[in-house]
């Protein structure tokens, strides 16, 4: 596929997804969130594709917000069309069978920190900054910002970034549990990709089914421990178990299907 602002490729199995708009320091304009979804829904039909890396092109920034000039002009009900609209392409990245991994390269505020979120791991380089700082421009995140850093570091500390808009180093993320691992900017995307060849070699059907159980925690009017039973059933009736189960009881290496 051919995108006007992302840069793709696919090496090993693992998707690499880039968003390029360097001189905006990657920021998301309505284009890019669309592409975004393209790709997403493109490697959920790729056989291919095991593993999906989100990064941005250059040093300074992963995604340094949305693209505000945008903003300029629309009415309320154009605002909320294009909140609901980031809120699906992003679900959608959340939902994806395959992991997720964000690659944050120096900033990741506002959407690009609401992206970040919407993988399913993440790793900073050292240089990273993160926050919610919509509240400087009279308005609140958009695009599932105000639910998912609850999730991952609780309302107390989500409540006051929120309020205040402060912006949070790699580090800090780290010890608050948003991000997974911290590294040099060199070994951000080798980090990525060790990452992705450790669950490459687990059963595809299994981290699926790990995916969908542990987000149905977060699903409103969805039963979780239920989920969980459905997911492990589906597990428990496929060849992945019986050549798991079999691989540890001969004490060899599981040879999974790749779906």
């Amino acid at each position: 596929m051919i995108f006007q602002n992302l840069l793709t490729k696919i090496e090993n199995g693992i998707f690499t997804i880039t968003v390029n708009r360097p001189d905006k320091l990657n920021a998301l304009n309505k284009l890019t969130v669309q592409e975004i979804g393209q790709a997403i829904s493109h490697v959920k039909e790729n056989a291919e594709v095991q593993g999906i890396i989100i990064t941005g092109s250059g040093t300074k920034g992963f995604v340094a917000g949305a693209d505000i000039s945008e903003f300029i002009g629309l009415t309320p009900e154009q605002g909320k069309a294009m909140a609901q609209a980031g809120q699906d392409i992003f679900k959608s990245i959340e939902n994806c069978s395959k992991p997720v991994v964000a690659g944050v390269n120096g900033f990741a505020l506002g959407g690009g920190c609401e992206l970040a979120m919407a993988c399913h791991l993440r790793v900073a380089s050292e240089n990273a900054k993160f926050g919610q700082p919509e509240v400087n421009l009279g308005l609140i995140a958009g695009y599932g910002g105000t639910q998912r850093l609850i999730q991952y570091i609780g309302k107390t500390k989500a409540m006051e970034l929120h309020l205040t808009g402060d912006v949070i180093t790699a580090d800090q993320a780290l010890e608050l549990g948003l991000v997974n691992y911290v590294t040099t900017q060199d070994q951000l995307l080798p980090k990525c990709i060790e990452i992705l060849e450790k669950i490459k070699t687990k059963s595809p059907k299994a981290v699926e089914g790990a995916i969908i159980a542990m987000n149905a925690f977060f699903s409103h009017g969805v039963d979780g421990f239920k989920t969980e039973v459905n997911e492990f059933e589906k597990c428990f009736s496929s060849a992945d178990f019986k050549e798991g189960a079999s691989a540890f009881l001969e004490k060899r290496k599981p040879n999974f299907s790749q779906k």
